[in-house]
């Protein structure tokens, strides 16, 4: 079983999410890097994020605790890279998101690391070849290359420049979108008002430093 990390701050009994966001990456290329500094930071701004901690067993199905994770949080953040689509499991969690998206209204926001958004869409290059392995094997891929296509033309980010900057802007969109999920005018959510100054507070401090 794959241990897991994640932050918790959740004061809104009026959702069913456990998680604010889950993130999905390829670890061996992001997990000690940008993976690690924008999970920091999201923790940092009260976000509840979920990350897996350590490389997940390999196997032909991804783990349930994984697809359930997936399906408790509100926001994915998908981090395209590299060799994002050498992982099946990463495909398969890039499956269920989008699934998530269409039938949980999930906001799914995809990052492009040190890749083009094209590559991702037409699944060329890298992506490409991952796809020429899978077919070779006789895996069914049509769903696969539909969710990248999809998470693909999604608006995202493409990383450039300074790193700390770049994360400080995902984190301000991610505290952004979570306080207009939240309905504050709602008398009788108890505890919203508070989170709500408690996040604005965080992001200003965070913002300073």
């Amino acid at each position: 079983m794959a241990s897991s990390s994640s932050s918790s701050f959740h004061s809104t009994p009026h959702t069913s999410w456990k998680y604010d966001v889950f993130l999905s990456f390829r670890g061996t290329d992001t997990r000690y890097t940008f993976v690690d500094h924008l999970y920091s930071a999201l923790v940092q701004q009260g976000i509840g994020t979920f990350k897996d901690d350590e490389e997940l067993p390999r196997g032909e199905t991804i783990h349930p605790l994984l697809l359930k994770a997936i399906e408790d949080s509100q926001i994915a953040i998908v981090v395209f890279s590299e060799n994002y689509a050498d992982s099946s499991w990463c495909l398969q969690e890039l499956e269920h998101i989008m699934k998530c998206k269409v039938e949980r209204d999930q906001i799914v926001i995809p990052i492009f690391y040190q890749i083009d958004p094209s590559e991702v869409r037409k699944q060329e290059r890298k992506y490409g070849r991952a796809f020429a392995k899978y077919e070779a094997k006789k895996k069914n891929v049509e769903s696969w290359r539909k969710a990248l296509f999809d998470a693909g033309n999604l608006s995202g980010h493409v990383a450039n420049g300074p790193e700390t900057i770049f994360i400080k802007k995902i984190v301000k969109e991610i505290s952004e979108r979570l306080c207009v999920a939240i309905p504050c005018d709602n008398e009788d959510l108890i505890g919203i008002e508070d989170r709500l100054e408690d996040l604005k507070s965080r992001k200003i401090t965070g913002l300073k430093h």
